[in-house]
């Protein structure tokens, strides 16, 4: 009898939402049922709420079932979902589910697809192919493709990738580095984990590809301390990609070479700033550096670095596979391409979404997310993560990209989306805002280290009604202040969420809405 192959998500998100435990279970079912199965344990396709998502290999295709529990095997068996039958939980064919289907997927392509950690299934979803079109290219024409593709970083600062790599490429040096970041740590985002967990060779192949256009030899992936699940597939799939000499010395037969490993975190959000990372990455204190020098003339070790996230390096292999035209086609404006946005928040549906920028979000809220798992009304949505703006109905029509956003005061960033129904008050969630900072800060520039713990402080006294015209004014003053002296992102952004509560908000102050000035920063 042919097996049945079953696809079980390996990733975070399922092992969180009871996973493991249902494949004993599922194995001895099967086999009380004379039924043989083969499991494939493949990557989360982002539909969060759904998991765990088993999928059933039939004639048609994969068919979903989610969210499965252990109470739920009885009636599934009973219903034949080994053959694809009818159930409440079944979904019918995962490609065909309307959260999925109407995404553009592209660097997430084979995300949910492949096993993660098949060289073999990594190839015949397309992998690899971006390589070796690299390896017949020079360096030069590598980054000139990257510029003309438009790709930006997807880590929040949207800085141009082919500049970048430019820079990095005609600095002399005898030795150059390629740093992943993949220190994921606004609250909201799990893209980068996704990715990692479930397609880590596009992530190796980026890299690859990043070195041979910049004449670095050696990488680095400094991955959060809170990933132990995509260490663990990282470290597996660099150990394969060095067996099949995709890592190493002469790639492939080419004259190139590049070496690749993971490093652990520090457990500090400074440490997601690429200068901390560096300076974490070279054993110290996880401290914001000075720039200039910027890390792509003096970064790790004191050499040319580029820094760059997951998304944006595990972009880069379609880009090379498919042309950069082909990439460009997506997006709009000077924002091309897609981007992960994920849901989050008081959403009946949180997941992964990949779009390409002038998606709104109020489709992302309502076509994908649903609504609020609440029921009531939704109020305020931050995007961007905890220093992103909090955005209120009135902005929820404006296209997602980098400029349209900046236009508002506010900023796409990593693409973390926080839903928040009309119960918030945010108040405290600028107040939050200002903690965060104050908790966060790395403490080497006065302007965020002091000036967002007396930020906690004024706006206590403003929702205490001490003084609150004089308060809101000192307010003012203090995120001026940390906009335009911090040395970094954390206390330069921390004014967004905190001046857009307070603009957009100012009832929950116990402000009139007159009474609080503009939120622009």
């Amino acid at each position: 009898m042919t097996p049945i192959r079953l696809y079980i998500p390996r990733d975070t998100a399922a092992v969180a939402a009871g996973v493991e435990t249902l494949i004993p279970l599922i194995k001895a079912q099967a086999q009380a049922q004379n039924q043989p199965i083969d499991i494939v344990r493949n990557g989360t396709f982002g539909l969060l709420w759904l998991e765990p998502l088993i999928e059933v290999q039939t004639e048609t295709g994969r068919i979903a079932y989610g969210p499965v529990h252990a109470k739920d095997l009885p009636s599934l068996f009973e219903a034949d979902w080994l053959h694809g039958g009818a159930h409440p939980l079944c979904h019918g064919l995962t490609t065909e589910i309307p959260y999925l289907k109407n995404q553009e997927r592209l660097t997430f392509g084979r995300v949910g697809h492949i096993d993660p950690l098949s060289l073999s299934d990594y190839a015949a979803h397309g992998g690899w192919q971006g390589l070796h079109q690299a390896l017949a290219l020079s360096p030069q024409a590598i980054v000139d493709a990257t510029t003309e593709s438009g790709l930006r970083g997807r880590g929040g600062a949207a800085f141009p990738t082919g500049i970048k790599w430019n820079t990095v490429l005609h600095a002399p040096a005898a030795q150059k580095y390629i740093v992943c970041n993949a220190d994921e740590g606004d609250s909201g985002t799990f893209s980068d984990r996704i990715l990692m967990e479930a397609d880590p060779y596009s992530l190796i192949e980026g890299m690859i590809i990043a070195g041979l256009g910049v004449g670095a030899t050696r990488g680095y992936i400094y991955l959060r301390s809170e990933y132990p699940l995509a260490y663990d597939i990282l470290q597996q799939a660099i150990d394969k990609a060095y067996a099949a000499n995709f890592l190493g010395q002469s790639i492939q037969g080419s004259s190139h070479q590049f070496d690749l490993e993971v490093r652990l975190g520090a457990g500090a959000y400074i440490c997601g700033e690429e200068t901390s990372l560096l300076e974490s990455l070279e054993g110290k204190r996880g401290v914001i550096r000075f720039k200039p020098p910027l890390p792509a003339l003096q970064g790790f070790l004191g050499q040319p670095t580029v820094v760059n996230n997951v998304v944006t390096l595990a972009s880069i292999p379609i880009i090379f596979a498919k042309g950069a035209a082909y990439y460009k086609e997506y997006g709009m404006g000077r924002s091309r391409g897609t981007l992960a946005f994920q849901l989050t928040g008081n959403l009946k549906q949180g997941g992964l979404v990949e779009k390409a920028f002038g998606v709104t979000l109020r489709e992302l809220l309502y076509d994908y997310g649903a609504g609020s798992a609440s029921g009531l009304d939704l109020r305020a949505v931050q995007v961007g993560g905890p220093l992103g703006a909090y955005l209120p109905e009135s902005d929820w029509d404006v296209p997602l990209d980098y400029e349209s956003y900046a236009a508002i005061s506010a900023m796409v960033g990593h693409g973390g989306i926080v839903a928040f129904d009309q119960q918030v008050d945010m108040a405290e969630m600028a107040q939050y805002a200002m903690e965060f900072c104050a908790v966060e800060s790395c403490g080497k520039c006065t302007p965020c280290r002091i000036g967002s713990t007396r930020g906690v402080e004024t706006i206590a006294k403003i929702r205490q009604k001490q003084d609150p015209e004089a308060n809101v004014v000192l307010l003012h003053d203090l995120c001026d202040t940390l906009t335009h002296a911090s040395l970094c992102a954390l206390g330069s952004m921390t004014p967004y969420p905190v001046l857009s509560a307070l603009n957009h908000f100012a009832e929950d102050f116990g402000l009139e809405p007159s009474t609080s000035p503009s939120a622009t920063v």
